[in-house]
């Protein structure tokens, strides 16, 4: 019985499946392949590389052989502050702020209703005096008549000598009347011409052809030459000559031997950045600011354009030579230090949010310190400077701080 519950105890081993011992090794290779994988994924792309980004700009050709740049504005060189050369009140005003004028154009007129009056009477009192001429002259010539006929009756003894005395004293006398009338017409002719003066001192002309630019006084307003009265207006409008405009700039006077007379220019105006103006040097004004240490220079526009208007703010290109037609219009340009070799193309990597893209580009000619990009890229892309080795496409970046 002993034996009987001794053997109930043995395990029977023919139900048992044996599996082979090589098996456990796969699944050790396999999770090693897995984990490879992971940490892979995990590094390429949850690991930052640090980066220097700078942007693709539209640059000038002119940049490339620049010798210095000043600031300035466009100032008119012919500008005049028109007033009344007669103290009145504005009756008329014929332009506004932006109209052209012409030489000698009635611009306004101020209350010429008394002057007009005082030329009236001068006219009156011209044709007044010139009527009594005609009247000395018939009695000249009556007197005249009288005299030489006395003088022959004389002669031949058949009239009294008294009455020659007499004829040539009324013929004197008439030659007195002649000359005097002729004196009074004179002076009444000087008197016209002063009330015309004076009517055309109500009258303000233009000094030259121009723009007006302000508008200082209003219909209603007294004006006066001076201004000296209360609350009297002096100037009515200010024009300007948009002929004459330069662009004053100021240059410091270690660079002021770079600059010379005729030197050729580029000018952009902070009113329309996207253009660029071709100017020359006008005048290097003869003085230097000491309180500044720099000197003024003048540089006149090549061309004329409406836009241009006194007072812009603008810059200065001083230039080693003419700007070429080509070289007129805008490129596309970086940093040289962005474009790199990598499998025997010139890339460059974008910038796209967190993470940056190899991009293909066509590089051109060199502007200064800049490469100019024919295709590839647009002005206002993100690019990386200087990429190191291990950049690859696709690759998170952070932006150094600069």
């Amino acid at each position: 019985m002993a034996e009987e519950d001794l053997s109930k105890l043995k395990i029977d081993k023919s139900g048992t499946v044996y599996r082979s011992r090589k098996r456990p090794w796969i699944w050790i290779i396999v999770s090693l392949l897995i984990a490879g994988l992971l940490f892979f994924f995990i590094t390429f792309f949850s690991s930052t590389v640090e980066v220097e980004v700078a942007t693709v700009s539209s640059v000038h050709p002119s940049q490339g052989f620049t010798l210095l740049n000043a600031s300035g504005y466009a100032v008119a060189q012919r500008k005049a502050a028109v007033s009344s050369k007669a103290t009145g009140t504005l009756a008329w005003l014929g332009v506004e702020e932006g109209s052209k004028v012409k030489k000698n154009e009635i611009i306004a007129r101020i209350d010429d209703k008394d002057v007009l009056a005082s030329r009236d009477q001068a006219a009156a009192n011209l044709n007044n005096v010139r009527s009594t001429l005609d009247l000395a002259q018939a009695e000249l010539h009556d007197a005249t008549l009288n005299y030489n006929r006395t003088k022959e009756l004389v002669a031949k003894r058949l009239i009294a000598r008294m009455d020659l005395d007499t004829a040539e004293a009324r013929y004197k006398k008439a030659q007195a009347g002649v000359a005097g009338a002729q004196a009074a017409i004179a002076a009444a002719g000087a008197a016209l011409a002063g009330a015309e003066v004076a009517v055309e001192y109500t009258r303000i002309r233009a000094p030259f052809d121009g723009v007006v630019l302000t508008k200082d006084a209003d219909v209603g307003d007294i004006v006066t030459p001076f201004g000296a009265a209360v609350k009297a207006k002096a100037d009515v409008v200010t024009i300007a000559d948009m002929s004459s405009l330069v662009v004053e700039v100021d240059v410091s006077e270690s660079n002021i031997e770079k600059v010379k007379v005729g030197q050729p220019c580029e000018i952009q105006l902070d009113a329309l950045p996207e253009s660029r103006f071709r100017g020359a040097v006008h005048m290097i004004v003869p003085t230097a600011d000491r309180s500044k240490a720099s000197v003024m220079v003048k540089v006149r526009f090549l061309e004329r354009d409406k836009r241009i208007l006194p007072e812009m703010s603008a810059r200065v290109s001083f230039l080693t030579r003419p700007v070429s037609p080509g070289e007129q219009q805008p490129k596309t340009a970086l940093n040289q230090g962005a474009v790199v070799t990598r499998n025997g193309r010139q890339v460059v990597y974008l910038v796209e949010g967190k993470r940056v893209k190899e991009v293909a580009v066509t590089p051109g000619n060199k502007i200064g310190d800049l490469m100019e990009i024919k295709a590839g890229l647009k002005s206002g892309d993100k690019v990386v400077v200087n990429p190191a080795a291990k950049l690859r496409d696709g690759a998170r970046i952070t932006i150094k701080e600069s």
